[in-house]
This record gives C-alpha cells, sequence and structure tokens, in this order.
C-alpha cells in the first residue's frame, strides 16, 4: 500500500494521532541532551585530573570519545543507523564534506561520532551563528571543533591543517522549508566551492536517507514562519517528530577541484552529486509510514541472517 499520497497534506493528521511525548517533546529531548553533554564537558574539565585517559594526547580526547559512544549508541538503537561509504574518507589529510540539511542535522551528530569511533578523527562542521549565543552552548561548540558560517578564511585553515570539514550550503533556511520531496534550498550559495579551491581539497556530496522523515518542520503558516525567519534569522518553525525511522549516510565519490572550473562550475557538479544521492536512495516523497517499515523490515532482516549463522 503506498501512503506516500497520504502524507502530503497530512501534518495535522500526524500531530493529533502520534503520541504527544514523542512528536512534540522529542526535539526538546535532543536539546536536553545536548545540555547534558555540556555538563558533563564542565565537569570533565573540572575533574579532569581524577579521570584515567592512558591513549588520550590531549584531556579533552576521553571526552570526544564517551560523547561519540552516546551518540553513536543513540544512533544505532533508535534509527539502526548506518554509514555507507566511510572508507572513502581519508585516514589522513584533509577533506571537505558537504551534505544535505535535515530539519535538525541529527544525522551530523551521527556521522560526527562514527568519524570519531573508527577513523579516530574529529569532523568539523559549520554551523549557524545563533548556536553561539546560545548560553552554556559555547563549550561543546569549542570542544567539538564548530565553526561560525561565516568565517570563510577559518575554513580554509582548518583544511590546510588537515583537517575534515562539513558545510551544508542550504543550512537553516533548508532545515526549515525544505520538505518531503528533498528539494535543496541553496540560494545561489558557492562559498564552500571557494574554500575547496582555495585549500585544494576533495569535495565529498553527502546525503542522509530519511533525514526529514524522523523530525518535521510544521507546513502550516509556513509562509508566515519563512518570513519570519528572514527577518530575525531564528529557527522560530515548531518541529515535531522523534519517529525512529531507519537512517543510512551515503557518502559520494570524491569530487575534485579541477583547475580550469569556476566556483560556480564547481558548485553544480557538488549539488548534482547530492541530488544522485538523493536520487538512488531516497523515496520521494518521503513517507514517515515507510521508513518507519524500513527500520523493522531491517531489523527483522538482521535477525533472520544472524539466526542463520547461528
Amino acid at each position: 500500500m503506498d501512503f506516500s499520497q497520504f502524507e502530503i497534506d497530512s501534518d495535522w493528521l500526524i500531530i493529533l494521532i502520534s503520541p504527544i511525548v514523542i512528536v512534540f517533546v522529542y526535539p526538546f529531548v535532543i536539546m536536553a541532551i545536548m545540555y547534558s553533554v555540556t555538563v558533563f564537558l564542565r565537569v570533565y574539565r573540572l575533574r579532569r585530573r581524577a579521570i584515567f585517559d592512558a591513549y588520550a594526547e590531549n584531556f579533552w580526547d576521553g571526552a570526544n570519545q564517551a560523547v561519540a559512544a552516546f551518540v553513536d549508541a543513540h544512533g544505532e538503537y533508535w534509527h539502526g543507523y548506518e554509514i555507507v561509504g566511510l572508507d572513502k574518507l581519508p585516514d589522513k589529510g584533509p577533506a571537505l564534506l558537504i551534505y544535505y540539511h535535515g530539519a535538525l542535522p541529527i544525522d551530523m551528530y551521527y556521522i560526527m561520532a562514527r568519524i570519531y569511533i573508527e577513523k579516530k578523527r574529529r569532523l568539523r562542521n559549520v554551523v549557524a551563528t545563533f548556536l553561539f549565543h546560545i548560553p552554556g552552548f559555547q563549550i561543546a561548540l569549542e570542544v567539538f571543533g564548530a565553526v561560525e558560517g561565516r568565517t570563510r578564511e577559518q575554513c580554509i585553515e582548518i583544511l590546510k591543517n588537515g583537517d575534515l570539514l562539513a558545510i551544508s550550503p542550504g543550512g537553516v533556511r533548508e532545515a526549515l522549508f525544505s520538505d518531503e520531496y528533498y528539494g535543496m534550498i541553496w540560494n545561489s550559495r558557492k562559498g564552500f566551492a571557494k574554500v575547496a579551491m582555495a585549500a585544494e581539497v576533495p569535495v565529498y556530496p553527502v546525503f542522509t536517507q530519511n533525514v526529514r522523515e524522523t523530525i518535521r518542520a510544521l507546513k502550516i503558516g509556513r509562509g508566515f514562519f519563512r518570513k519570519l525567519y528572514e527577518w530575525t534569522k531564528l529557527p522560530l518553525v515548531p518541529l515535531y517528530g522523534g519517529f525512529p525511522v531507519k537512517m543510512r549516510t551515503f557518502i559520494g565519490d570524491p569530487i575534485y577541484c579541477d583547475p580550469s572550473d569556476t566556483s560556480e562550475e564547481l558548485t553544480t557538479k557538488v549539488q548534482d552529486g547530492i541530488k544522485d544521492l538523493i536520487k538512488k536512495h531516497q523515496r520521494i516523497p518521503g513517507s514517515i509510514f515507510q521508513a518507519l517499515r524500513d527500520r523493522w523490515t531491517h531489523r527483522r532482516r538482521r535477525s533472520t541472517i544472524k539466526n542463520k549463522k547461528e
């Protein structure tokens, strides 16, 4: 049975039939988790001398490892999270990851955690400026290497230092005003291309399957909220969700900067790379019901394979 058409105008129906705790509280739970992380980091900083960390060269390494393990466990148990193409990323040296932005970038938390656990590398991420003004968040942003969105020179420096960096050209606008059709809202942004060309690094298109089915922005009053965002630059659109849908991140093949390319041409290549990942791996329009079915079907399949091996 195809539920896709049913979902197109079903925001209010979903709100009415979904458990209030899951639908409306989950975004605040994510915020609470993030604040919990900042509390943990503050305690870690104050009591670091009492914490034995045999491998760490930097006292924040243990904190990063612990938080990464926590986030990765959440992704695995709630979303059956997988990442395909992680081996494409270099074990050493710089790379720029360009990704499609969900209503909340929860997939980016999972990507950062998995890279830290499996490659022992920190993925730095360009984030919205308003996050730097949220009380209590500064320590988390500092420890995890967040970069303010308007610092192009800093991005180039990070890459030239050999680090990994992630950018979503669509940013908050794409997060709040894209929908289950997964349209990319870049508004002619090509700053990331100029960064990649200046640093001479490969660019990896990244997309997470069903990222808009786990948390969505309300469609009701979208015109009003769009005007409000353009005026305030604050994410004031109500969100709902927290659905345990199947999530898979796909990392595409690297796109190398051709010296003859302009920033516009490189931008188009990367955008086409993400569109190709969406076309191959995402049901359009996205369906919460189908994505939930994917999650549990995949879980049963894994259990069947495990039983056969035993």
